[in-house]
């Protein structure tokens, strides 16, 4: 019990530090649509985009939701820099809870922030004509899910070598935009050269856009119980993983 009530209080501190700052609300939820509407439109204009229905607008929508998650989820590793610096991680530290349940709570606690996100994204589909119901938005959400706990798990874990927020900054500048360029989130990644085709299929984003495609467009490259398989395999790696060594790099600053 004692382990839950502090897994669910660190949770809480996560939304309530995301529900302070409304600007941020706002801007997770504008910048997506832009990206639709603008970039969107504009390429969409450009090239024949015949495969999906919808158009280019509709075929994007996913990787946009996964985008938002992507930086979502990652960058709120920056919470744990900030906590170490104000002092409040040392006050985590010593409380009546173990190190991994303070990542699992951290890690829940973003992925919920990066959920609500995707479900506002999700309802307003109608804006690119992507017909949305009641089996899909489930379905999807139980994708986004998946998605925000691995890449919250590897944004804590970037955050565990980082003892600047400038240096974590620079380190995700490098990481995140590759893992959204390569996920074909603007582009199929179907008919790509050889070894574009190999860094694609390592970027475990890539499976969850597939997955968004196959439940919201009802199209994807892959099964969906492949790609559901390997982001779920991507999550309990990159939480069990950053839980690990979170606690040995906090456990030395002590």
């Amino acid at each position: 019990m004692a382990e839950l009530e502090g897994i669910y209080t660190i949770w809480l501190r996560e939304n309530k530090r995301f529900l302070r700052y409304r600007s941020r609300i706002l801007t997770s939820v504008v910048t997506p649509l832009l990206w639709l509407l603008i970039f969107g439109t504009g390429l969409g204009s450009a090239i024949r985009f015949g495969n999906t229905p919808g158009g280019y607008q509709a075929f994007i929508f996913p990787g946009i939701i996964c985008q938002t998650i992507l930086f979502t989820s990652v960058f709120s590793g920056l919470s744990v820099i900030q906590d170490r610096q104000f002092g409040f991680l040392k006050e985590i530290m010593v409380a009546p809870i173990s190190r991994p349940s303070i990542v699992l709570g951290k890690a829940i606690g973003i992925s919920t922030t990066a959920l609500v996100q995707g479900v506002v994204l999700l309802l307003l589909s109608f804006v690119v004509n992507v017909k949305m119901d009641i089996a899909i938005l489930l379905a999807s959400i139980v994708v986004i899910i998946i998605i925000s706990l691995g890449l919250s798990g590897m944004g804590l874990l970037i955050a565990s070598f980082t003892d600047s927020m400038e240096g974590f900054n620079l380190i995700m500048s490098f990481i995140v935009m590759p893992i959204f360029l390569l996920s074909g989130a603007l582009f199929p990644v179907t008919g790509l050269p050889t070894w574009l085709q190999a860094a694609v299929y390592l970027d475990p984003l890539t499976y969850g856009v597939d997955a968004l495609r196959a439940i919201i467009l009802h199209s994807s490259v892959l099964p969906l119980y492949l790609d559901l398989a390997v982001i779920a395999s991507f999550a309990v790696a990159m939480v069990l993983i950053s839980a690990l060594i979170f606690s040995k790099k906090e456990q030395s600053l002590m």
